[in-house]
C-alpha cells in the first residue's frame, strides 16, 4: 500500500497537480512564502544625563563620567567667576561665600511599569579633602546665598533633585561650592567632590 502511494505522489508530480514540498522552495510556480519568527525578550531601560544648560560647560570624563570646573573661587568671592555666578558672603570673614552654576539633567526610562514617580536623588559620594569646602545646590534659580542647601554626603539619606519626572524632558538644576572663611594650614589650592545622582523609577 506504502508503495502505491509513493507511486501516486510521483505521478501527480510529473502531471502538475503538487506544486510544492515545503515552505521554502516550490515547483511549477512563480512564489513561495517561508515563514520567519522573532524571538526577542524585552528588558526595561534607564538612562540619566548631565549636560551645560546657560553657564559653565558640564564635560564628559575628569574622572567621573562628567565634569564642570568652576574655577579660581575664595572666601570673600573677590575672584570674578570663571563660569556661573557668585555670591559675596552677607558678613565678609564671618560667613560663607558661595559659586554655583546651572545645569541639566534628563532621565529617560523606557518598558517601567509602573511609572507613578519617578525621582532622581544625589548625594556627595567624595567629598571635598579641604574643611572649609561644601557642595550646594538648588533644584530652582538661587535668589540668594540661602537658597543654596548643602547636599547631603548620606548614601542612605539624598538630596531629592526631582520628584515625579518626565522620561525625555530636561531638567535644570544649580550646583556649586560655599567657601567658608576658615584660617588654618592646607585650605588653598585645587580640590574636587564628586557626586552621585540616582533615578529611580517606582
Amino acid at each position: 500500500m506504502r508503495k502505491q502511494l509513493m507511486v501516486l505522489a510521483v505521478a501527480a508530480v510529473a502531471f502538475g497537480t503538487i506544486q510544492a514540498f515545503g515552505a521554502t522552495q516550490a515547483a511549477n510556480t512563480n512564489t513561495v512564502s517561508p515563514t520567519l519568527v522573532i524571538n526577542v525578550t524585552v528588558q526595561k531601560a534607564v538612562s540619566l544625563t548631565l549636560a551645560t544648560a546657560t553657564t559653565c560647560t558640564v564635560n564628559a570624563g575628569g574622572g567621573g563620567d562628567y565634569n564642570i570646573n568652576l574655577g579660581n573661587v575664595d572666601a570673600l568671592a573677590v575672584n570674578a567667576p570663571t563660569c556661573g555666578n557668585k555670591y559675596a558672603p552677607t558678613t565678609p570673614g564671618t560667613t560663607n561665600a558661595a559659586y554655583y552654576s546651572d545645569y541639566s539633567i534628563t532621565p529617560i526610562f523606557t518598558s517601567q511599569s509602573p511609572t507613578a514617580n519617578p525621582t532622581i536623588t544625589a548625594y556627595v559620594s567624595s567629598n571635598f579633602a579641604k574643611a572649609n569646602l561644601t557642595v550646594v545646590q538648588s533644584n530652582s534659580n538661587p535668589g540668594s546665598i540661602a537658597a543654596l542647601t548643602a547636599m547631603s554626603t548620606n548614601v542612605a539619606a539624598q538630596t531629592s533633585v526631582a520628584t515625579g519626572a518626565v522620561s525625555g524632558t530636561a531638567l535644570t538644576r544649580y550646583i556649586g561650592v560655599e567657601i567658608a572663611p576658615t584660617n588654618a594650614a592646607g585650605l588653598v589650592g585645587a580640590d574636587n567632590a564628586t557626586v552621585t545622582y540616582t533615578l529611580t523609577v517606582n
